[in-house]
């Protein structure tokens, strides 16, 4: 099983990247639970995440600016960044939970992460 994450690269300020993350591999089940960035230096923090009732939650640094989305029949969840600022560069991992066939549990996934740069 892997998570594997896309879209990221180098854009000026004010513009947009959409990052994509795919899961695939011996997959019964998948609860996606959002995107996280890091910085070097600094604790990953969380950028937007799906709720256990189903709704959507954002840091308050991007809200009005990310989307989150996810397509469940490709098990692909999706970051529409807008307004890019130069504060957004990092590094950015998809985080899943996915339950494997013939498995009781649920195992914890990251991506492997795709780097954003964002130029002044």
């Amino acid at each position: 099983v892997q998570l594997q994450a896309s879209g990221g690269g180098l854009v000026q300020a004010g513009g947009s990247l959409r990052l994509s993350c795919a899961a695939s591999g011996n997959i019964f089940s998948i609860n996606i639970l959002g995107w996280y960035r890091q910085v070097p230096g600094k604790q990953r923090e969380l950028v937007a995440a799906f709720t256990s009732g189903g709704s959507t939650d954002y840091a308050d640094s991007v809200k009005g600016r990310f989307t989150i989305s996810r397509d469940n029949a490709k098990n692909t969840v999706y970051l529409q960044m807008n307004s890019l600022k130069p504060e957004d560069t990092a590094v950015y991992f998809c985080n899943a939970d996915i339950r494997r066939y013939w498995s009781s549990s649920n195992i914890n996934y990251w991506g492997q992460g795709t780097l954003v740069t964002v130029s002044s």
